[in-house]
Parts: structure tokens; C-alpha cells; sequence
């Protein structure tokens, strides 16, 4: 398998995506917004009540983490995946909204990945244990809402050069299917 490097704008997602293919390297420049369980459960209540959400889904990218507090003199502490199959119950529908990208770690499900082909979405993959490292690509991060869930608030983070891998591009290919000679 032939696989490329990529360095991509996250604002500018939605027009790269169709090039991406499963298993190519990423580096991510940009805003995305992290989202764990417990904030996709408030944003699921917001969009039922029909409120107004913390940040626009159209073109964003969540990215399932829960960064532990920053240290001295840096926007951010450790901020690792968490596992995306939590989120899938919560996916589908926000891809269907207009959600661009999603990072995680793990593989996902069926369901997950028809929305994703559905929207011309992708989801990338970070390395689970890297958090200090993520952490290095991250220059800011605001919080901007349920400050009362802590670590699992809704930050946005501006990213530079955050190394992923697509796990499953708009076309349905995974990394995570066995292939068969």
C-alpha cells in the first residue's frame, strides 16, 4: 500500500478530503474542537431542544479528548485520544449535520462509517498514548463550553502539524478491515 503525507489546513478540510485515502499520514494545522462522551451528550440535548450549539458543525473537526490541566507557561497539559467507539452512538448524526473530520483512536462502527461515506466526511486516527506529544502541536486552547464537565469541557484548540493517519476515508476504506490475499 502506497500511502502519502499530507499537511492540511482544517478550515480549508472539506476540500482536501476527496484526496485522502485510508491508512495516509496527516498533519493537521488549524481550529478543531474536543468533545468526549459527557459534551456530545450536552450538544445531543442542545440539538434537541433546538438551542444553539458551542460551535458550528458545518466543516468543523472534533476531536475525542479530555486535555489534563496546562502547566506553567503552555495553552495545554497531555491531550491523548480517547476511544472513538464511545462516540459512535453520537456520530452519525452530527456527520449528517455537517461535521467534516473526527479524531479518535480505534476503530469504528458500521454505522459510523456509512455516515462518514454518506457526508464526504473522514475520521483520522491519533496514536493512543501520545498525549505529551499531541500535546507539542497544540498552540492554544479556549474553552468555550460546560466548563462544569472539567477535563471533558468543549475546548478549541488551534493545532500545528498534529500527526494522524486516516482511518477511514469519504470512500468507506478502512484501516481496519483485514485484507484477504
Amino acid at each position: 500500500m502506497i500511502m502519502s503525507l499530507y499537511k492540511l489546513n482544517l478550515q480549508e478540510i472539506r476540500n482536501n478530503i476527496p484526496d485522502l485515502a485510508a491508512g495516509d499520514m496527516v498533519e493537521l494545522s488549524g481550529i478543531c474542537y474536543t468533545a468526549r462522551d459527557a459534551a456530545h451528550k450536552r450538544i445531543f440535548e442542545l440539538l434537541d431542544r433546538g438551542e444553539k450549539l458551542p460551535f458550528e458543525l458545518k466543516d468543523a473537526c472534533i476531536y475525542f479528548a479530555g486535555p489534563t490541566p496546562a502547566p506553567a507557561n503552555l495553552p495545554i497539559g497531555s491531550c491523548g485520544p480517547t476511544t472513538a467507539g464511545r462516540m459512535d452512538p453520537y456520530s452519525p448524526r452530527l456527520l449528517d449535520l455537517g461535521l467534516a473530520a473526527m479524531i479518535g483512536k480505534g476503530e469504528r462502527s458500521e454505522k459510523v462509517r456509512q455516515a462518514v461515506v454518506r457526508n464526504g466526511s473522514v475520521y483520522f486516527c491519533a496514536l493512543g498514548g501520545a498525549g505529551a506529544l499531541y500535546a507539542k502541536h497544540i498552540t492554544s486552547l479556549e474553552e468555550i463550553a460546560f466548563p462544569e464537565l472539567g477535563c471533558e469541557s468543549v475546548k478549541r484548540l488551534t493545532v500545528s502539524e498534529f500527526p494522524v493517519f486516516v482511518g477511514i476515508d469519504c470512500r468507506g476504506n478502512t484501516v481496519f478491515e483485514e485484507k484477504k490475499l
